[in-house]
């Protein structure tokens, strides 16, 4: 899956360096949903070692730069439910140089693109912290609608957060204009 500047592959052994630096950053993982906690290479090898046993129901893949081939990020479609045609969608740009320049809404696109029209997949949800508007405002212009409010869901330096769960669905995307068919002509 390749847009203008980066493309898409699937997580491999080799990126676990980077991806453990990534979550050992407190400032970037302060962003994110989940609570910041130390993980070392071990912990992280069983990770990979987890996702390899279940990829059916897992993807996850490296968010990479064409120019170098550098993996600036991570995008995952967790937890798929095969009979609701579900997934959970969660981003995270790595690379401070790499962040607010497009890439995280490309790769969430991409991976849009891939759930829908590769996996067949009908829907992907996922959930922000309410404070975090850029996010919020990302999903909002990629096609995410949000669908309530957690109060108090997560918890973070210190302090309970609210969480909005949000959600795209397949039917609600726009056709690109060149799928779309021309009208029949009944004359012919």
């Amino acid at each position: 899956m390749i847009n203008d500047e980066i493309f898409l592959r699937e997580l491999e052994r080799r990126d676990l360096s980077t991806v453990t630096a990534w979550r050992a950053d407190r400032e970037l993982v302060g962003l994110l949903g989940g609570s910041f906690r130390y993980v070392g290479s071990e912990i992280d090898e069983k990770w990979f070692d987890s996702y390899l046993a279940s990829r059916a129901q897992n993807v996850r893949l490296a968010i990479c730069l064409k120019s170098t081939g550098e993996a600036v990020g991570v995008a995952y479609l967790l937890g798929i439910d095969w009979v609701s045609r579900s997934a959970e969608f969660s981003i995270q740009i790595g690379v401070e140089s790499a962040r607010g320049r497009g890439i995280g809404e490309a790769a969430t696109r991409l991976t849009l693109q891939h759930a829908f029209d590769d996996l067949n997949l009908h829907r992907i949800f996922l959930t922000v912290l309410a404070s975090n508007a850029r996010a919020k405002a990302l999903y909002e212009k990629v096609g995410f609608r949000a669908e309530g409010l957690f109060r108090q869901a997560a918890y973070k330096g210190g302090r309970y957060l609210d969480v909005i769960p949000m959600a795209s669905l397949a039917t609600g995307r726009p056709i690109p204009s060149s799928t779309v068919l021309p009208p029949v002509n009944e004359s012919d």
